[in-house]
Parts: structure tokens; C-alpha cells; sequence
């Protein structure tokens, strides 16, 4: 049985047991999240959502919030001595999935 659902305007698929990486939820480690929006659900056969499937979610817990790694990022502009050095640390969330109804 998989799942496919969508947050943080991407979509996963997952099934029971899955540890996904998603975008950044306000939920602290140990609470349980539930995603509502499912787009599709295959138990023995295949349910599509139009957006999403009535009734259906997954419910997950959460393991931990971080941050990604460092992502540098160089701009410039050609002969005239401008330059600018910046990173970035993205935000996530780690979570691992339970229950498919």
C-alpha cells in the first residue's frame, strides 16, 4: 500500500514504515502530523484525487527539524570589480510515515 501526498509544494510518494525529508512544518520531535492532502492511494487498486482524495490521509511522526547543507552562492558582474559571496541553510523537516488510511 503507497500513498502519494503533497506538501510544501512537492509531492511524495510513501508508504508505511518510509523516513521522508519535507519542507519545514511547525510541529516539534515526537508529534504526530497528519497530511491531508493525498493526491492518489493504491491499496489493491489505484484511487486519483481530483485535486486530492476525499477522506484519505497519512498520518506520520516527527523525528527531528535541521537544516540542510550549505549551499554557496557567487554573484558578479563582469570588469566592474562587483562581488558578492552568500550561503544558505534550508530548512526541513525529518519525518517518518505510520498510517495510511
Amino acid at each position: 500500500m503507497y500513498a502519494i501526498i503533497e506538501t510544501g509544494g512537492k509531492q511524495y510518494r510513501v508508504q508505511n514504515g518510509d523516513v521522508i525529508y519535507v519542507e519545514k512544518l511547525d510541529a516539534e520531535e515526537g508529534a504526530e502530523v497528519t497530511f491531508d492532502k493525498v493526491v492518489a492511494v493504491s491499496n489493491k487498486t489505484l484511487k486519483l484525487g481530483k485535486p486530492y482524495v476525499k477522506d484519505a490521509f497519512v498520518k506520520g511522526t516527527v523525528i527531528k527539524n535541521g537544516k540542510g547543507k550549505k549551499v554557496t552562492v557567487f554573484t558578479y558582474k563582469p570588469k566592474k570589480s562587483c562581488a558578492r559571496k552568500m550561503g544558505h541553510r534550508q530548512p526541513y523537516t525529518k519525518v517518518q510515515i505510520g498510517e495510511i488510511g
